[in-house]
């Protein structure tokens, strides 16, 4: 199968993978703090990195039925979150493109010393 290929992330504060410490997203991405996942308390981010989408699926969630794709780290298979692949609710549609990483999966990475 080979080594995944992972991306680094060039900013000094970084959320990556609690389990094995691979880049998922950058804190400068984060579009709210103000959201709830499985296991408690999760963030919207633009954009991603080093993760797999896995299959569709329509899921009731808190504030609506939504089309999402779980998300899994492409080195250590750990599911990190989801995307929001479609709202159907007019109010929800910005969510559509973006990714929800769940706080007890990812871990600060202060590269600077910061965090």
């Amino acid at each position: 199968m080979g080594r995944p290929f992972r991306q680094y992330l060039g900013g000094p504060r970084v959320y990556a993978c609690a389990s094995c410490g691979t880049h998922a997203a950058d804190l400068d991405d984060i579009v709210s703090k103000a959201f709830q996942g499985r296991h408690g308390r999760a963030y919207l981010f633009s954009s991603v990195v080093n993760v797999a989408v896995g299959p569709k699926e329509d899921r009731l969630l808190i504030t609506g039925l939504h089309t999402v794709a779980d998300i899994f780290c492409n080195v250590c298979g750990t599911n990190l979150g989801w995307k929001y692949e479609a709202a159907y609710e007019q109010s929800q549609k910005y969510k559509e493109g973006k990714f929800i990483l769940e706080k007890a999966r990812v871990v600060k990475d202060g590269q600077d010393g910061t965090w």
